[in-house]
């Protein structure tokens, strides 16, 4: 029998139900992103979408129990050391209400992106995530162009075809 830790049991009902009465599409593509501003991994510190205007963003929502999160984790890293010096940023938002999990995830799996914490869920529903891993992509002026649910191998395919013809436009 598959045994989950009581966090994650809770947030995994909480993304089911959600998952149940949340429509089809999520991160509605060709939309304006609102104003978010999420607090970090590094004490007293936020990171505000609003400031990475002007950049291609990628956010990738994620949780310490989620095994395909693991498994693209060290692929995004790649994507962000690769492709931050030509306009783009990553940003790992953790949903988990207690980011206690995330941290022992992050001690295992260092990463060199910026980390956010949404225990509210408050990007989660301005971007109606509705399972682990979800990723969007922003243009530089701050519209949603492409979402993404899950992960499997060879995804990180499409992502970076995505991510190039982003930063191609001007």
């Amino acid at each position: 029998m598959l045994r989950f830790p009581a966090r994650a049991a809770a947030t995994l009902v909480a993304f089911a139900w959600v998952a149940a009465a949340a429509p089809a599409a999520f991160a509605t593509e060709g939309a304006p992103v609102g104003a978010l501003t999420l607090p970090a991994r590094s004490p007293a510190t936020s990171v505000s979408l609003e400031k990475l205007r002007g950049q291609v963003v990628m956010i990738n929502f994620w949780a310490s129990w989620c095994g395909p999160c693991r498994e693209e984790f060290p692929l995004l890293d790649q994507m962000y050391k690769r492709y931050k010096g030509a306009g783009f940023t990553m940003l790992g938002v953790n949903v988990e209400p207690d980011s206690s999990d995330a941290e022992g995830f992050l001690a295992k799996t260092p990463v060199s992106f910026p980390i956010a914490f949404d225990r509210d869920s408050v990007a989660s529903r301005m971007f109606k995530v509705d399972g682990m891993p979800s990723t969007v992509l922003i243009d530089r002026r701050g519209v949603v162009r492409w979402s993404h649910r899950g992960y499997r191998a060879g995804d990180e395919n499409e992502y970076l075809d995505q991510i190039r013809a982003l930063l191609r436009e001007k």
